[in-house]
């Protein structure tokens, strides 16, 4: 099993991301660097290529709507050139929440957005001309809809990799089993062991039985936040503002995916009362509401047997990257955190 982390989308991502050659040192097998509305994420994965060696660097996510396929091949192929072969390049819809207000896009057919991003991405990528004729991609643009001197193109620069791990972003069913088709990884969130095979099982099977020829396995990214001790349960507290932000705030009423994964978990009336209570504006009436069973399920804080049960759980649902944010229980280093962790994954 690798071991993993995410760069939040808040804060000071330099900062951020000097601590993260101090987690290579300690065993860290990827970070992933999140984007939503915030910095994006391609200028930091460069910044993060200088300052480390080993470590995989993925996007987690670009969304599909806002960068062409062209660009987001030319993201992939450039970030693999200055990593040296290290890239990951994390894809998803997002929502129509940032896709229609921050971008001014329309939030149009995101699985098939999805599916022909990936296709195209992997064309260029190999460095074939880029004719395309899908739902959402055409290439080159049809003469009735520009100046008619589109011509189709091949990757001007040759990649350090005809392919690079392509990792989509899915909690809907429809969405699980097309990543479980045709992507290299999958990156699920607020994942819970105890629930997965029950809300994804068939999914994933239906996904795995069309997987396309020449893919290896399918990677799952998941984990939560980690502390080790045995009175560190009171930590799970500061995993509510994250929970309730996604839960309530992420998305309108009806187009929530966190908030439909709690449904399906079994916290419809919790999820119903953080989303209330976040969208009239009361974030910390809504962290109050979060069950602690969901912590519970979606992190792993407790005494060192405690975690390492939690560990298995996860590599028995099927994780094979244990994404992780490291919170030692005395207030030391995490990277002697991440040390342990990868001691024993």
């Amino acid at each position: 099993m690798k071991l993993s982390t995410q760069l939040s989308y808040s804060g000071n991502p330099r900062e951020a991301a000097d601590g993260v050659a101090a987690l290579e040192r300690a065993g860290l097998d990827t970070v992933f660097v999140a984007e939503a509305y915030g910095f994006d994420s391609p200028t930091l994965m460069g910044y993060l290529a200088a300052r480390t060696e080993r470590v995989e660097i993925a996007a987690g996510i670009l969304n599909v709507y806002s960068r062409t396929p062209g660009t987001l091949a030319q993201t992939a192929a450039g970030l693999d050139n200055v990593s040296g072969g290290r890239a990951i390049l994390g894809l998803g819809a997002s929502g129509p929440q940032v896709v229609e207000g921050w971008h001014g896009l329309p939030y149009d057919r995101p699985l098939t957005r999805t599916r022909e991003v990936v296709e195209v991405v992997r064309m260029a990528l190999r460095r074939e001309r880029l004719e395309y004729a899908g739902r959402t991609v055409t290439l080159p643009l049809p003469p009735d809809q520009g100046l008619g001197l589109g011509k189709p193109l091949k990757m001007l620069t040759r990649p350090e990799r005809p392919t690079v791990p392509i990792y989509v972003a899915a909690l809907g069913k429809q969405n699980v089993e097309g990543t479980a088709e045709y992507a290299d990884g999958w990156l699920p969130f607020l994942f819970a062991p105890e629930k997965a095979g029950e809300v994804w099982g068939d999914a994933l099977a239906a996904g795995t039985a069309k997987r396309l020829d020449g893919l290896g396995p399918l990677e799952v990214v998941a984990g939560g936040m980690v502390s080790i001790g045995e009175d560190v349960k009171h930590l799970l507290d500061l995993a509510r503002p994250t929970v309730a932000l996604y839960v309530g705030g992420m998305g309108a009423k009806g187009k929530n995916f966190y908030h439909s994964l709690a449904c399906r978990y079994g916290f419809e009336a919790e999820a119903t009362r953080i989303q209330e209570m976040y969208l009239d504006g009361h974030k910390r009436d809504a962290e109050a509401v979060v069950p602690l069973e969901l912590l519970e399920m979606t992190n792993l804080v407790g005494p060192e047997s405690y975690v390492r049960e939690r560990i298995a759980a996860f590599a028995e649902a099927g994780v094979t990257n244990l994404q992780v944010v490291p919170v030692p229980a005395d207030g030391g280093d995490p990277a002697d955190l991440v040390r342990t962790l990868r001691e024993w994954v």
